[in-house]
């Protein structure tokens, strides 16, 4: 089979997601119902995703959101923010957002994140989700209406291509995100050209613990599903370091049975100077 280019690998993880969040868009009368829409509609409040329950080599589950955000007021949450909380950590809860700190969020989403972080950073601070699947933006701010967070916006792009200005942000946070991007190198330099300096960078991701296997590479369900784009935990942070990111740390932990998946709580920072 021949290599997938980058622009085939976004587009198909794009209308993977487009698909998982379209029911909840028509619930809310954003868009017409379609009946091509690749996924049901999740049950309501569960946190699963169209990826399933179970975590193995062959499917990554995300997990159930009651377990990702414990200890956080999610259930104040409109259910069309839980519903389409698609992550593998909580990235607010690596280290403690401050009042009046501006955060980017990596592939926003249904913009549970940024919800949670716009909380932490108070009236002085602001939130800013970038997505690259307009459903995924179009329902984020109908959340936001829904949750009135009047220092959060949203805005269509790639990870790769950011649409901030450079050193505009404090802390940018992601969620089981820059593993979908087929060119990791490029987010990581478009983070360090944002970040101001001594920023940080804090994002939960999957990572590999072992070598990925050849047979998920070129996988495009596996793709949407988190694995095959994913890293060997090692190149995963020696690219940051490339990027030119200082005190790299990660904490992975393994799914159960997950057959070297693991979950990685990720930080790094921008040179002060």
């Amino acid at each position: 089979m021949a290599a997938r280019t980058d622009a085939q690998i976004r587009e198909n993880v794009s209308k993977a997601y487009a698909g998982r969040v379209r029911p909840v868009l028509e619930s809310l009368d954003v868009i017409q119902a379609d009946a091509g829409a690749c996924c049901a509609a999740p049950a309501a409040s569960s946190g699963a995703s169209c990826c399933g329950d179970e975590v193995s080599e062959d499917n990554v589950a995300l997990t159930n959101i009651a377990k990702l955000y414990a200890g956080t007021d999610v259930d104040s949450l409109p259910s069309s923010v839980r519903d389409v909380a698609f992550g593998c950590g909580n990235p607010t809860a690596i280290e403690a957002l401050k009042p009046g700190q501006v955060v980017l969020d990596l592939g926003s989403g249904g913009g549970i994140d940024c919800f949670l972080a716009a909380k932490m950073v108070g009236e002085t601070g602001n939130v800013y989700g970038v997505d690259m699947t307009p459903e995924m933006i179009a329902l984020a701010r109908r959340n936001q209406e829904k949750v009135g967070a009047r220092n959060v916006e949203f805005r269509l792009g790639e990870i790769e291509h950011l649409p901030m200005a450079d050193a505009s942000v404090d802390v940018i946070i992601s969620n089981c995100v820059i593993n979908l991007s087929p060119d990791k190198d490029q987010v990581f330099r478009e983070a360090f050209r944002v970040l101001r300096p001594g920023g940080r960078l804090q994002v939960s991701d999957i990572v590999w613990t072992k070598s990925v296997p050849e047979s998920v590479k070129d996988d495009m369900e596996k793709w949407a599903g988190c694995i095959a784009g994913a890293l060997l935990e090692s190149d995963y942070l020696a690219k940051i370091r490339a990027a030119g990111f200082v005190n790299v740390t990660s904490d992975a932990k393994e799914y159960p049975g997950g057959a070297g998946i693991a979950s990685a709580a990720v930080v790094a920072e921008r040179p002060a100077r």
